[in-house]
């Protein structure tokens, strides 16, 4: 493998803060937030990491990851997996002993990511309007530790979301996640729906858009 000091990355911003989703909501983590997305998510909040970024370095990466003296990363986007070299960061930053997670949106390959790489794989709904892009190879390909996350803003979503879950046996191989767009839909309605269907999924709020300005970058 080539050396990591000869590969780059396009990177939108590496920060410091509270995990603010997943099954690792509330946990110190290190985002690593990729440029580029080739999708275009209406409910889309990080529209700024499409283009805006510097190269870097692999090993300037990880330097600066070391730095916060944590040992949970998270790699996201952006989609990260359109810049293959996010594959060697991650497996460098598995050999340093961290705990990687890679945020991604389900369209593109994760079969490649090295298995010590806890996966949270979004399915999007079809409020995104971009439910047609899904590649359902990767069903195939989650193992226990990875994360299926549906982000929903409807009543629509949410049989959606009940349909993939029977349909793929979702809850059999990982955990299931359901997550609301914010301010699209009410949380209670989606307590109640998943109480009403008794479905093995777990709800989750975005915790940063609760303690910081739902706006605020870095976070």
């Amino acid at each position: 493998m080539e050396s990591i000091d000869n590969l780059t990355l396009k990177i939108n911003e590496i920060y410091y803060s509270l995990q603010g989703e997943s099954t690792h909501m509330g946990r110190p983590c290190i985002f690593i937030r990729l440029t580029y997305c080739n999708l275009r998510c209406s409910y889309c909040d990080t529209e700024y990491a499409f283009y805006e970024g510097s190269e870097l370095v692999l090993s300037k990466i990880i330097e600066k990851v070391r730095s916060y003296k944590c040992k949970l990363v998270e790699v996201t986007g952006g989609e990260p997996l359109i810049q293959k070299n996010v594959l060697p960061l991650m497996k460098a930053l598995c050999d340093s002993g961290f705990e990687v997670l890679l945020e991604t949106a389900g369209h593109m390959d994760i079969s490649q990511t090295d298995p010590r790489v806890k996966r949270i794989m979004d399915i999007k709904c079809p409020s995104s309007g971009e439910a047609g892009k899904m590649n359902w190879k990767n069903i195939e390909h989650l193992k226990i530790g990875d994360e299926v996350k549906f982000v929903v803003a409807s009543q629509e979503d949410l049989e959606y979301s009940k349909k993939k879950i029977t349909a793929h046996d979702l809850h059999q191989r990982c955990e299931v996640i359901i997550s609301p767009v914010f301010n699209k839909i009410s949380y209670q309605e989606i307590a109640e729906w998943i109480l009403k269907n008794n479905l093995p999924v777990r709800m989750q709020i975005q915790l940063h858009k609760m303690i910081w300005e739902p706006d605020t970058r870095g976070v």
